[in-house]
């Protein structure tokens, strides 16, 4: 089979090259990867990837080979799968029962392969806010993949959303999804919130951590910014206005059950996931080497394949 591999000293760091094809292991099935959409935390791996390796978190396709153990879809099945031990960008793929889902016959390649990290991300992240019916909850940098998709789900919890997002062009569309409020940064959110989800980290964090009502919680999700956090003196002595509140880290790969979560996700048939570039598989290596843009969209790439179906 063909896969990208990690190779330092050629552009985009990649070369597609012939590899041998995988060998599932019993909790395993095989999969033909059919598209894939790379998330930032992919790019960021890759500098310090070793050489030859197969990057790739996740993705969608069809079911080659069962798990040999019998649980999981079966031959024949399109699913959406993650994994976070790497080997999507691949055509062939050997991942775990516990992280792949069987989606519905007639869900676009393009649309399975922008859910597996993003929108599991989003859901896990607002049920650790627990129950968010009539309260505020605040999302941070929500037109990134995993903020558009939080504001769709906490809308359709009964929260009230305030979305913050830098481009203002996008406002419209974020209420359209179901934001009550949308703000160009969080200076202009006056009231507080009962939970927060930040995908920036930095001053955002920051930020977001003084505007929580006492008990309530911000879910550090993503550090997009790249800058360090900078508490100010007295952020932590609490009175009767701002006692118990927390800030909590998350990490998708020591969440369990994922599948079920995949498998809801891919048949929610009102999820938007917004408009979707879709690019040839070979053209990866270009696209990284030109700083991996997609200023509203998200990128998807189609895996070629002599023999495709479905």
């Amino acid at each position: 089979m063909r896969a990208w591999i990690t190779t330092p000293d050629t552009p985009g760091g990649l070369t597609l090259s012939e590899v041998a094809d995988p060998s599932p292991l019993p909790h395993e099935l095989l999969v033909r990867v059919e598209a894939f959409a790379p998330n930032p935390g992919d790019l960021a791996a890759l500098p310090g990837a070793p050489a030859g390796s197969i990057p790739g978190w996740d993705g969608a396709g069809v079911v080659l080979q069962a798990a040999a153990d019998g649980a999981g879809p079966q031959v024949g099945d399109r699913v959406l799968f993650l994994g976070l031990g790497a080997r999507g960008w691949a055509q062939h793929r050997a991942v775990p029962h516990a992280t792949t889902a069987a989606a519905p016959s007639d869900a676009a390649w393009e649309h399975l392969a922008t859910l597996p990290i993003p929108a599991t991300s989003a859901l896990r992240a607002l049920r650790k806010l627990g129950s968010v019916l009539g309260r505020r909850i605040l999302i941070v940098g929500a037109t990134s993949a995993v903020g558009r998709i939080a504001v769709q789900l906490a809308a359709h919890s009964g929260a009230h959303v305030v979305a913050v997002a830098r481009d203002e062009s996008q406002h419209a569309e974020l209420r359209r999804l179901g934001a009550h409020e949308t703000h160009k940064a969080l200076t202009s959110v006056t009231s507080r919130v009962h939970g927060a989800i930040d995908m920036i980290g930095g001053q955002h964090l920051v930020n977001a951590y003084a505007l929580l009502e006492p008990g309530a919680t911000v879910i550090a999700l993503g550090h997009s910014s790249g800058a360090d956090e900078h508490f100010p003196y007295g952020a932590f002595i609490a009175d009767p206005t701002t006692s118990a509140r927390s800030i909590t880290s998350f990490f998708l790969g020591s969440e369990t059950g994922l599948a079920d979560e995949m498998a809801y996700l891919a048949a929610d048939k009102d999820l938007q996931i917004g408009d979707v570039d879709t690019r040839a598989w070979t053209e990866l290596a270009t696209w990284i080497v030109q700083g991996a843009p997609r200023p509203s969209r998200r990128v998807v790439f189609r895996v070629d394949h002599a023999d495709s179906y479905g």
